[in-house]
């Protein structure tokens, strides 16, 4: 790293003491350090300081190569979690196994209790019932699975791919947040669609499929659409009716 972090303890609870941030008293030294870091050293400063407590989460989405590859290479035995809703393209689940084969990911799938079939057949096709269906089947099939996948991993701290510039509701994320009583690191928050292209060009590295097809935000099947003239990238989600699928909302403070 290019310059020394704050001084810190690994924190063995995902809880942070009052006056303190999982065990980092100097959080506006360290959320100043982490703000002018790398993408790469701010990775560093993630395992050095949570270690074996530290996971990922990845959608396998339009870019998401980028965070695999970068965490990978200074953590290769990283958990990442996928949550699978079963509803995936095709070209999603392939693009999963690539990644997966290429970066010899340290895979963690977690799916809710009732298969695809049984929701269906208990509940209907939650996603046509408007945002109210909407919200249940991204809690069922999302934020269920993804709370038990951090549970059952004894996972304190979780990395995501999010960045600034994907959408309105994200324009506010830092680098440094709680979701839950656990920590989250956006190690690519500040990036730009330009270094992102620029990472995945030097490295060689995919996009995902559908990109190419013009799909800008890809998650199920069933509520994603190619970016069309006239439509912002938030559109081409459910239906424009939200953004968010319940992974990256609520967040009890960003730093």
């Amino acid at each position: 790293m290019s310059e020394s972090s704050p001084s810190s303890s690994q924190s063995d609870s995902a809880l942070a003491e009052e006056g303190s941030w999982f065990g980092v008293e100097d959080v506006a030294g360290l959320s100043r350090f982490l703000g002018a870091a790398s993408a790469e050293e701010r990775i560093e400063w993630a395992f050095g300081h949570f270690g074996e407590k530290l996971g990922m989460t990845s959608s396998f989405g339009a870019q998401s190569a980028v965070l695999l590859h970068l965490a990978t290479r200074v953590w290769p035995g990283i958990p990442v979690i996928l949550v699978d809703t079963g509803y995936l393209f095709p070209e999603t689940y392939q693009f999963i196994d690539e990644l997966t084969e290429r970066l010899r990911l340290n895979l963690k799938v977690y799916r809710h209790e009732l298969s695809p079939a049984w929701q269906e057949a208990r509940w209907g096709k939650l996603w046509e019932q408007g945002l109210e269906g909407l919200e249940r089947y991204n809690d069922l099939n999302k934020v269920v699975p993804m709370d038990r996948a951090l549970g059952e991993l004894d996972l304190s701290a979780v990395m995501a791919g999010v960045r600034r510039q994907q959408s309105r509701t994200r324009e506010s994320f830092s680098v440094l947040g709680t979701q839950k009583g656990r920590a989250r690191i956006h190690p690519i928050v500040d990036w730009t669609d330009l270094q992102v292209g620029l990472h995945l060009t030097q490295h060689g590295l995919p996009y995902h499929p559908l990109w190419d097809e013009g799909y800008v935000s890809i998650g199920d099947w069933h509520t994603s659409r190619k970016l069309t003239d006239g439509m912002t990238a938030e559109e081409s989600r459910f239906f424009g009716l939200k953004r968010e699928c319940g992974l990256n909302e609520n967040l009890d403070f960003v730093i």
